[in-house]
């Protein structure tokens, strides 16, 4: 039953989210348009405007959206379990910061090595390398890698990398514009090659999530009781922190820095499915996929014909949500 409603969810938010925007296409027949590229039905009565704006520029950033949101939650219910701590997402590590330095470097040198891929390129590497780096800070500082420590290093890199990008962003000012609109996070204009790629990249993180999901649900008991079930703390943990700076890396490489996701989704999922993490991993993912897309919806539409950063809309919403779980925290 849990399956059969979620899937119901997903398919209404996706064609909720294709049939909304500047121009209003009614769902019966955004419903059609799918029928006829999915399995060759007919389009009858159908405007080839709408399937033009539906399947080319619409579909793809509905989808862009869901699977940055499945990435980005899934990576936040990871790193909170690992690390143990209801604040850590890969937004408060570093990857993002990181990210968007890789992409601040591209956009004010005018970098084009890789054509259109050379900025979310730059991001994913820039962001993965950064997660490394606070990685090998922090086992420094602390062999045992615990998670304060590593939550504080991840901050504290990230305030000193979003001061380099805001310094580069105001050397280059007339690239201001574009730098900051990247650290907001956008889907527009994204096409079917980014959604695959993302997707694959997400499909191989999340089976290595899902296999070691018995690791993980171990690691939320603490280090001592992990270790003493055999468990290998600390390279498990370097691990997962690993493979969650690639798949965030990614999501944010292509999309530009949206926050709060991986942090909302992954409460809100361990509240109602609980915190076995064969079902939590999934059930996140979906969640953030449907939030995400609900984000980007109300960023096109709600000062139509222009349009929000989606990572605005997260953050009126992410904000407030992390300030109640931070008070909840030092209640109990």
């Amino acid at each position: 039953m849990t399956a059969i409603l979620t899937l119901a969810a997903v398919l209404t938010v996706l064609v909720v989210g294709v049939a909304a925007g500047s121009v209003f296409v009614p769902p019966v027949q955004v419903i059609k348009i799918f029928g006829h590229k999915l399995f060759g039905t007919s389009i009858e009565g159908v405007s080839e405007a709408y399937v033009s704006i539906i399947w080319e520029i619409r579909f793809p950033r509905v989808v862009m959206g869901f699977l940055t949101g499945a990435a980005l939650s899934a990576c936040g219910t990871v790193v909170q379990s690992v690390l143990r701590n209801p604040l850590a997402s890969p937004f408060t590590l570093g990857v993002s910061s990181g990210a968007s330095l890789g992409a601040g470097i591209v956009i004010a040198a005018e970098l084009s090595f890789l054509g259109s891929f050379t900025l979310p390129m730059a991001g994913l590497v820039s962001g993965i390398v950064t997660m490394f780096l606070m990685v090998a800070f922090a086992s420094k500082i602390d062999r045992t890698l615990q998670g304060s420590t590593i939550v504080l290093t991840g901050m504290v890199l990230s305030l000193f990398v979003n001061g380099i990008v805001s310094l580069m962003a105001n050397a280059k000012n007339e690239k201001y514009k574009q730098i900051m609109k990247w650290q907001t996070g956008s889907f527009s204009g994204r096409k079917w090659d980014y959604v695959i790629m993302l997707a694959v990249v997400l499909a191989v993180c999340f089976v290595f999530f899902i296999l070691r999901s018995r690791e993980l649900d171990l690691l939320t008991f603490g280090d001592e009781q992990a270790g003493a079930s055999g468990l290998n703390t600390k390279r498990e943990k370097t691990a997962m922190l690993l493979v969650t700076a690639v798949l965030s890396g990614t999501a944010v490489a292509f999309s530009g820095v949206i926050g709060f996701v991986d942090l909302i989704s992954p409460h809100i999922a361990r509240r109602i499915f609980g915190a076995k993490h064969k079902l939590l991993l999934p059930m996140s993912a979906v969640l953030g996929g449907i939030f995400m897309v609900l984000c980007d919806l109300a960023a096109r539409t709600v000062i139509s014909p222009n349009e929000l950063s989606v990572g605005v809309v997260t953050s009126l919403i992410g904000a407030p949500f992390f300030a109640w779980v931070f008070f909840s925290k030092r209640k109990k």
